[in-house]
């Protein structure tokens, strides 16, 4: 019996005493589930993989989105919807809104993935915008939802860290007025963050290649010194 109980958790380590249990109740074995936890072979480390192995394993088809506030000199805020491509760390799509609704992140969505560009899953949050119609959306684009755990924003790491370099590097030096003016300050960063900015975990590689940027010193003003002052 117990070689019997070895074999079957050494064959099957996703199953669990139970399961094992119940197989050998199947072949009229009788015995408790204490006794069949206690012969069980002992693994070291996890089962299954992880979340930080599951995302090493697909980044080349995941793709994680999420939402900042940014206010304005009224005092009124206005929502940032951020698409990143975790493959190579790229915003394929950004947009803002004083009025976020999931009908209007639907349609940023498939804006973000035209013809047949979409990945296999998404890594979200859970927000309450992403209701009913942002799922139908995935559905209809055929991309499976990865929600991370309520308050565990490490979860979506990658995005979260985007999010903190635009803030870091350029939304925290700026007055926003409106919807156009922020527009045009995120378009002129992002072509500094895909064209020159090097990326630490690209071992300080720029997205377009080579080790080396020769960034003009006026586009770095504009991005830095610039928006700073």
């Amino acid at each position: 019996m117990i070689e019997l109980i070895q074999k079957i958790s050494r064959e099957n380590p996703n199953c669990g005493a139970d399961k094992i249990h119940g197989e050998l109740m199947k072949l009229d074995i009788w015995v408790s589930v204490s006794t069949v936890s206690r012969y069980m072979v002992k693994r070291r480390g996890r089962p299954t993989q992880n979340w930080k192995t599951f995302l090493r394993n697909h980044l080349h088809e995941t793709a994680a989105i999420d939402f900042l506030a940014i206010p304005t000199i009224f005092f009124k805020n206005i929502y940032v919807f951020v698409v990143l491509s975790l493959d190579r760390r790229k915003v394929v799509h950004i947009n803002v809104t004083q009025h976020p609704t999931a009908e209007r992140t639907s349609m940023q969505l498939l804006q973000a993935f035209p013809f047949e560009t979409e990945p296999r899953y998404i890594v979200r949050d859970r927000d309450k915008i992403y209701g009913e119609k942002v799922q139908e959306t995935l559905r209809l684009l055929e991309v499976e939802e990865k929600v991370i755990s309520a308050r565990s924003p490490w979860h979506n790491g990658y995005c979260e860290r985007v999010v903190g370099t635009l803030k870091r590097e350029c939304l925290n030096h700026m007055i926003i007025f409106n919807e156009n003016h922020l527009r045009q300050v995120l378009r002129s960063y992002l072509e500094y963050y895909h064209e020159d900015r090097t990326h630490m975990g690209r071992t300080r590689m720029r997205r377009t290649g080579g080790r080396s940027s020769r960034l003009s010193w006026r586009q770095f003003g504009d991005c830095h010194g610039g928006w700073a002052a």
